[in-house]
């Protein structure tokens, strides 16, 4: 029996899974002969994906978000309904097996929380009210689908007078058509030219990591899109797959054709599985137009095809090269950072690794050219940024903004309601004051990577350092000991505070916790969860001293002298 490439793995357990609702112990035993690999690999392979499992789930799988902005929108009641409706206990199954109930971190729907998925399909803005409407279309038939929420993206804010770049009308072709005649080198060096950084948070520049690719010994190079969008608060990458999905497509074949790659991928996190119709349809349109296949149009003999790889449910996954661990079949742990991924990726060979922002923006670059990218930029700052706004604010929605806007002007673009806490690019990014509102939004200043969550003077920010906290304590991937045994300890000292037990030295306790995980993680999950608790001791040190047990109260620290002392008098009284 001939073995499948390893690569697959990952689609040939989703398969298994859906023809049962999890995955059997005959079905590890299957896959591990079809692969050529022990049952205990695929079994580490399967364990480490939260959408895997080894239990039945129910004929409906349901998945209610837990982040932040779910807290406070009613998360709590909203959970209770589903209990009830149901029959099943969170994080188990009902009586009759119809329903499981599990919750999930950040499933890309803030701009309408509470949501939930339901055998993957979305909904959204949950009250109990509608829980128990929902419930009652599927136990009276009714597929997920047909009950399930259309999600239509709401476009905020662009720039005015044909200025935008990434929220405009899209022509299919117009970049690959603006190919024609363009070396490789010279679509490198345009890239180069526009100064375009990766929108994902690290902001690398693109033209570079693309000259890498290109220079990089090897015939099989692959261009691979991260679309594995898992920073809470974040869904500006959801955006454009539903409503630019040829863009990224676009995007990709420029990037593809620059480096020399023949075949893309697109790493799509499974909780944007409803988007993947849509996807499919997209790509198999580029193909009857002869722009994706045996050959580009216009671009001689070249050839470059994409698929879809769909992911499982980890976090780490967003990190670029456990993101390639998961691409070939294993679990999604990091890799050390001893080689780039354009030297050595996807399989060993060269690999443009960039998320769904950034191809769009680079197919852009082709389509409109360089002078038109530029001419909104700071100095370290070019095109546009998109964000995805949510919280408390009347406006949640996308926004494309040129850089350099000050933080205020944003609020108030949004409707901001009396804001407090702002906390940028996510959990693991910057958390901002009101009072830091005349700073700018640049790579120069606040460094966004796309998310940005808005909390009110009435919100405790204690609670939302925990469900960070939390976040990140569930997402680790265990593999190094300072990020699995360091956030944990974190989110301990968090609830210590919130319980009042906080004892006056816990908060440089804490401070230095977290300088031990920043420093010593493997990857960039453990280097910065800690900064938002970093930054509200910082920023906030009144909130904190207001949580800590002075010494002589009944919270005092463990003592082991002053614990023992009355033993060591009896004892040696007669000394």
């Amino acid at each position: 029996m001939k073995t499948r490439e390893r690569t697959y793995l990952l689609d040939r357990l989703w398969e298994l899974q859906h023809d049962r609702g999890y995955l059997s112990d005959a079905d590890i035993a299957q896959v591990a002969v079809e692969f050529g690999i022990s049952p205990v690999d695929v079994e580490g392979v399967a364990g480490f994906y939260h959408f895997f499992h080894r239990q039945p789930t129910g004929k409906y799988t349901i998945y209610l978000n837990n982040s932040i902005l779910s807290w406070f929108h009613g998360f709590e009641r909203v959970k209770a309904a589903f209990e009830k409706e149901t029959g099943a206990p969170l994080g188990g199954v009902d009586p009759t097996d119809t329903f499981g109930f599990f919750e999930t971190s950040c499933i890309g729907l803030s701009d309408r929380e509470p949501a939930a998925l339901i055998n993957f399909h979305p909904f959204t803005k949950l009250t109990p009210q509608k829980v128990k409407r929902i419930i009652n279309g599927l136990k009276d038939g009714k597929p997920p689908a047909e009950l399930a929420d259309a999600i239509e993206e709401k476009v905020r804010y662009k720039p005015q007078k044909d200025k935008a770049i990434l929220l405009r009308a899209f022509e299919p072709g117009k970049a690959l058509a603006r190919l024609q005649g363009h070396s490789p080198e010279e679509v490198i060096s345009t890239i180069k030219d526009s100064a375009l950084s990766g929108r994902g948070g690290a902001f690398f520049p693109t033209g570079m990591k693309w000259e890498f690719a290109r220079k990089a010994k090897g015939t099989v190079k692959y261009i691979v899109c991260n679309a594995d969008e898992g920073e809470p608060g974040t869904f500006k990458d959801r955006a454009l797959l539903n409503l630019l999905p040829g863009l990224l497509i676009e995007g990709m074949i420029v990037a593809g054709y620059a480096v020399g790659a023949t075949e893309g991928i697109i790493y799509l996190r499974a909780e944007y599985t409803w988007l993947l119709p849509k996807l499919h349809a997209a790509l198999e349109e580029y193909r009857q137009k002869g722009y994706l296949g045996k050959s580009i149009k216009g671009l001689g003999k070249y050839k470059f095809d994409i698929r879809v790889q769909l992911g499982a449910g980890a976090y780490i996954c967003g990190e670029e090269t456990a993101l390639l661990e998961s691409l070939e079949g294993k679990r999604g742990e990091p890799r050390l950072k001893n080689v780039f991924p354009t030297d050595k990726g996807f399989l060993g060979k060269p690999t443009v690794i960039n998320n769904v922002e950034t191809f769009c923006a680079a197919a852009r670059i082709i389509e409109l050219g360089v002078e038109h990218f530029k001419s909104m930029d700071t100095p370290k700052s070019t095109g546009t940024k998109l964000l995805s706004i949510a919280g408390d604010c009347k406006k949640p929605g996308l926004y494309e903004i040129e850089w350099g806007m000050k933080l205020g002007k944003l609020l108030e673009l949004c409707g901001a309601e009396n804001p407090k806490y702002i906390q940028v690019s996510g959990p693991s990014g910057e958390l901002i004051s009101i009072d830091e509102k005349d700073r700018a939004i640049s790579q120069e200043d606040i460094r966004c990577g796309g998310s940005v969550m808005i909390f009110n003077a009435q919100r405790d920010l204690f609670t939302i350092l925990q469900n960070f906290s939390r976040f990140f304590t569930y997402e680790s991937c265990g593999l190094c000991t300072p990020c699995r045994a360091g956030n944990p300890q974190l989110l301990h000292m968090i609830e210590r505070m919130i319980k009042g037990q906080a004892a006056p030295g816990d908060v440089e306790k804490a401070l230095q916790w977290s300088a031990i995980v920043k420093h010593n993680s493997r990857c960039g999950l453990g280097q910065t969860s800690p900064n938002s608790l970093e930054q509200a001791i910082h920023k906030f040190p009144e909130l904190f001293h207001e949580k800590l047990v002075p010494d002589d109260k009944y919270n005092r620290e463990f003592s082991l002298e002053k614990a023992t002392e009355a033993y060591n008098r009896l004892t040696h009284a007669e000394d």
